[in-house]
């Protein structure tokens, strides 16, 4: 899939389910649910155990049916042994730009984390796809979105940390060009619980929210 492909769907989708387990079988697990739920967008971090190979394991499994993408990748080693494995993006929680350089190099997309207005512009001059804002609640959750939007409504930003289903909607109407999205939809408790359609139904419910939300923020435009 070319690198303008894995941006369209990323943009397109609005949500990328960020799955961080205790072992690749409650990633595995989780990826199913999600799936099952319409997400065809999914990041599997680092910090999953075999992390890489589960990677290989849901694009052997799904193929073009999901776009699989590497998450809290630190450096570009990691980042191309992430593409080798089958990553078609990669997320950042910070900014390296060497990894940036990488992702290009191997035309794949690229979002590197960021907080500041500066590092923001620092990441898009850089060549980065989308810039992951993290931790946004930490940091004014969706009005720090619209106050970023003000001087860079060019710039495609992606909040991570606190979007949940009731902030999802205020994230998007400040701005943002997808969600980011955690412990709130990728909840291993429940699936441990043996309780996966949970996960499945709010994956249903974030599309959901997303698309309306997307709605209202076009017609406020207009």
């Amino acid at each position: 899939m070319k690198r303008s492909e894995i941006i369209d769907r990323i943009t397109s989708v609005g949500l990328i389910p960020v799955v961080r387990a205790e072992s690749s079988d409650i990633a595995m697990r989780a990826v199913d649910a999600i799936k099952e739920g319409g997400v065809s967008v999914l990041e599997i971090t680092m910090t999953v155990p075999g992390a890489i190979r589960v990677i290989e394991e849901v694009a052997r499994k799904f193929g073009s049916d999901a776009l699989v993408g590497a998450g809290t990748v630190l450096d570009s080693e990691t980042a191309r042994a992430c593409m080798l494995a089958g990553a078609q993006f990669i997320v950042s929680p910070a900014l390296d730009l060497d990894t940036i350089a990488c992702c290009h190099r191997y035309s794949v997309a690229v979002m590197p984390g960021a907080m500041t207005p500066s590092e923001v512009l620092t990441a898009w001059k850089a060549g980065a796809d989308f810039v992951k804002i993290f931790p946004a609640n930490a940091v004014g959750g969706p009005g720090y979105i619209k106050s970023l939007k003000g001087p860079f409504p060019q710039i495609e930003l992606i909040p991570t940390g606190g979007v949940s289903l009731k902030t999802a909607a205020d994230f998007i109407t400040a701005g943002a060009a997808a969600l980011g999205v955690g412990t709130d939809l990728v909840d291993t408790a429940a699936i441990r619980a043996g309780n996966s359609k949970l996960i499945t139904e709010r994956a249903k419910q974030f599309i959901e929210i997303v698309s309306s939300a997307r709605q209202q923020h076009h017609n406020s435009r207009f």
